[in-house]
């Protein structure tokens, strides 16, 4: 083995990173397989930038016009405007992102050729709203949404109901013209319909009642405007081809790779990581202490986090790396890494956290108390205290989390 092992599992994220970056990807795509004559392309999502790079990189100056639409923060110097908007909550910026895009899509001519890029975040950096729901409703049933333990297929349900743009109704706008859509995936399964809320996408599901319990009475009155949708029959999809050129399997078998190249065994977990943050930590961290010493485990997922009425400082890899630290306290050989793969976690500039046996002592000195903090959904302070968070910036790609865990003997 190379290093000291905390830098390994760091080297190991940043390989998965690698692998699944936007500009990469769709470079590779296009050269592969070239689209015929100019083009008019659209990019949305917190690997916007990179994904268009990566277009700029193979089609060059055949690239007629475009339009990019990414987080805040995460803007990079393009031939074309780039605007920054809202995330995780849909605000005027993204409204007025979907004002640029209904216009651009407007001035495309009907026999031009349309490339759209779509990562994860689109759902909430571009919106149209129906006229009779305003943006303070729409963001009270984000900000409920988001605190409810909902999983992210569920709350995308909700979201592409409520949306001028999503569940097909981009490709309804888009029609006649001929569309390739090359996608970043961040949700579970790889489903195109919740991807940036499939704006590409016939969704049957919304055709259908909204079968979900307990909904405040303020999401079942905006749900009764949802604006009409495309069925999958509809002319609109025949000419919309669809290719996903990154996923978070593809990111975990880089990380297997590059753990096999610093001389540990490998343990590739391939159920996903779901449901509460904390005790998703716990058990992984309960896992890892059974295994073999050199051993690196590999898991994907996303997890959710219960907010309290005043959420303070993490997200839900920082929820989940502190709690299993709490797991892990007093074992020298054990490292736990978990961490967004766009850079970011919750309403932060960190990416999520690499915690190990002293952690929780390294915060208590410090004047922390991890419980507490877990209780307050502010681990990040607690984390920042032990000198544990992960800073990695925008990374070009966004394909949900990835958690590393490795247990040596000691002395190694």
């Amino acid at each position: 083995m190379t290093g000291g092992h905390r830098e390994n599992l760091l080297r190991i994220f940043q390989s998965a990173l690698a692998a699944v970056n936007g500009r990469a990807c769709v470079r590779v795509r296009l050269e592969e397989r070239p689209l015929p004559g100019n083009i008019y392309m659209v990019a949305v999502g917190k690997a916007a930038c990179a994904m268009a790079q990566g277009a700029l990189d193979a089609l060059g100056k055949r690239i007629a016009d475009a339009l990019i639409i990414t987080k805040k923060g995460h803007a990079e110097s393009l031939p074309w405007p780039v605007l920054e908007a809202g995330h995780p909550l849909v605000d005027e910026t993204s409204l007025e992102a979907g004002r640029k895009l209904l216009a651009f899509v407007d001035r495309i001519p009907q026999d031009a050729a349309v490339l759209v890029l779509i990562s994860g975040g689109a759902s909430a950096l571009v919106e149209a709203l129906p006229p009779q729901i305003s943006l303070d409703h729409f963001q009270k049933i984000n900000r409920w949404v988001l605190g409810s333990g909902l999983d992210i297929n569920d709350y995308n349900r909700i979201r592409r109901r409520l949306s001028r743009l999503k569940g097909g109704r981009l490709a309804k706008l888009l029609s006649p013209r001929r569309v390739l859509c090359l996608v970043v995936s961040d949700v579970p399964g790889n489903d195109l319909r919740a991807i940036g809320s499939g704006p590409l996408v016939a969704d049957e599901d919304l055709r259908r009642p909204l079968m979900l319990r307990n909904l405040p009475d303020f999401i079942t009155e905006a749900l009764k405007h949802m604006p009409p949708a495309p069925a999958p029959d509809d002319a609109c999809f025949q000419n919309v081809k669809r290719e996903i050129v990154a996923t978070l399997d593809n990111a975990k078998s880089a990380a297997v790779e590059t753990a096999k190249e610093l001389g540990y065994q490998i343990m590739l977990e391939t159920s996903f990581v779901s449901g509460d943050a904390l005790e998703a930590g716990a058990r992984l961290a309960k896992k890892l202490l059974r295994s073999e010493p050199g051993t690196v485990h590999v898991w994907g997922g996303e997890t959710t986090v219960r907010l309290p009425e005043s959420p303070r400082r993490g997200g839900r890899n920082q929820s989940l790396a502190l709690a299993a630290a709490t797991m892990l306290q007093g074992h020298d050989d054990t490292w736990f890494l978990a961490a967004g793969t766009d850079g970011t976690d919750g309403p932060t500039e960190d990416a999520g956290a690499l915690v190990d046996g002293g952690t929780i002592a390294r915060g208590e000195q410090a004047g922390q108390e991890a419980r507490q903090s877990l209780a307050r959904a502010d681990a990040g302070s607690f984390l920042e205290a032990s000198g544990d968070l992960i800073q990695t910036g925008p990374t070009g790609t966004n394909v949900m989390d990835i958690m590393l865990g490795l247990r040596t003997k000691l002395g190694n």
